[in-house]
């Protein structure tokens, strides 16, 4: 596998899993916000069009208040995934971040890993995956598992070595 210009990955799936702190915050702000977090899609992205539906104007910033709160407590940095990262970083690889989640809570996800400072963009919402590889362009790999980050990470280090 030669190194990739640019890599889409998979918050959720290919760095850390966000959705216990996402069901944590709906469990905890449903009546707050008058909706039964059981009522609302599973797809956080749908879940937020309903949420912005039906009208409780704040919620990104309750979202965002829980998170800045709790978010050490649901996420936990990987010293692997952090070595992946640099190492992709260190090779010159674009870095871009794709998740169904809300942008506040995927923000300070990445944060608590360590990961922000090499990312160089966040895409969130519906259909995240293809605006991200519009913007990162032709050849982003899409890298959506542990297995796969380390993958295009010693792909990156190979490269590294090669040159």
């Amino acid at each position: 596998m030669t190194t990739p210009r640019a890599v889409a990955l998979d918050l959720d799936r290919a760095l850390v899993d966000t959705r216990p702190l996402w069901q944590a915050w709906l469990d905890s702000a449903a009546a707050v916000l008058g909706v039964e977090a059981a009522s609302l899609p599973t797809s956080r992205a749908d879940a937020a069009e309903e949420l912005d539906r039906l009208g409780p104007g704040n919620w990104r910033a309750l979202l965002e208040r829980f998170c800045e709160e709790r978010v050490a407590v649901h996420v936990r940095r990987d010293a692997a995934t952090g070595e992946a990262l640099r190492a992709l970083a260190a090779a010159g690889c674009e870095i871009g971040v794709f998740t169904d989640a809300p942008e506040p809570l995927a923000r300070l996800a990445l944060a608590q890993i360590g990961a922000d400072r090499r990312v160089a963009l966040l895409v969130t919402g519906g259909e995240a995956l293809e605006r991200l590889r519009d913007s990162l362009g032709p050849g982003t790999v899409a890298v959506t598992s542990p297995a796969g980050l380390r993958d295009v990470a010693e792909a990156a280090l190979s490269g590294r070595r090669d040159s």
